[in-house]
């Protein structure tokens, strides 16, 4: 039985360097220090409006793109979509590999310096 895309979510997350979990409005967020990078949206919850789905944050100009090349895949979240972070549905095919481009990506955002160093 495949592990649930929370699990799976969780340990993309938590194989970053110092990376931690913190349950906040409710979800599971994933933090460097005091910074979040990621997070997930229950499909029981209004955060994730009946699918289950990670929110990232993103490079500047990369939600708009990814929104309009794939909107069965990406969506603008509530919140955070304002600034810049990207939806990913968790729910039918999902491209694991890619969302952890995704998630580091949003990671090295926020890292320390010397943090981001130990990434290959």
């Amino acid at each position: 039985m495949p592990a649930s895309p929370m699990v799976r979510l969780r340990k993309i997350c938590l194989a970053l360097p110092e990376t931690h979990e913190v349950e906040a409005w409710g979800e599971p967020t994933f933090r460097v220090r005091n910074r979040m990078f990621a997070t997930y949206a229950n499909p029981n919850s209004h955060h994730g409006g009946g699918r289950p789905a990670a929110w990232c944050k993103a490079v500047e100009g990369d939600q708009a793109l990814m929104v309009r090349s794939a909107p069965h895949r990406f969506f603008i979240p509530p919140y955070v979509g304002k600034s810049g972070w990207v939806g990913i549905w968790l729910d039918g095919k999902v491209d694991w590999k890619g969302l952890a481009v995704l998630i580091e990506s949003g990671y090295r955002l926020i890292a320390p310096k010397r943090l981001i160093a130990r990434l290959p």
